[in-house]
């Protein structure tokens, strides 16, 4: 599997898993806290791979600089929306509020990355650096996250 595609498909697990939990209410209080610290668990792991692996190497194709940089300040900003929610009781009202800005902010974020980041890295890189890149980072997030199939 090449970096890509295991973006994509990080990408698509954590998309399901926020519109799971945008519908949940005040009530589903053990679903949200499950919710949340997977969610955690899965972006946690993706920016990892992204920041340790898959940036630094675009990163050295000048034009995909400025576009990496602002990946680095989106994940930021989510990270921040995300201690703001684990501090946020989830029975709390502001609790949906802050989820949904923090959703909006990680679609808003994969849809660049598999926009233009993407394609970006798809003129730089050859296929083969492609799939180096993607055994990586599969790699790495299997040490990450044993239990999960990388």
């Amino acid at each position: 599997m090449d970096a890509l595609q295991l973006l994509k498909r990080d990408h698509d697990k954590v998309k399901k898993l926020l519109t799971e939990g945008e519908a949940t209410t005040e009530r589903a209080e053990k679903t949200r806290t499950e919710l949340l610290a997977t969610i955690k668990q899965e972006l946690t792991v993706h920016e990892d791979i992204e920041e340790t692996i898959f940036y630094p190497a675009l990163k050295e194709h000048p034009k995909a600089k400025d576009i990496v940089l602002e990946a680095y300040e989106e994940h930021n900003v989510v990270d921040t929306v995300m201690g703001e929610l684990e501090a946020t009781d989830v029975a709390d009202e502001r609790w949906a509020a802050k989820f949904k800005v923090m959703k909006e902010n990680i679609e808003h974020h994969i849809e660049e990355e598999e926009g233009e980041m993407f394609k970006q890295a798809r003129s730089v890189f050859e296929a083969e650096e492609l799939r180096e890149l993607g055994e990586r980072m599969a790699a790495r997030k299997a040490q990450l996250m044993p239990a999960a199939t990388a």
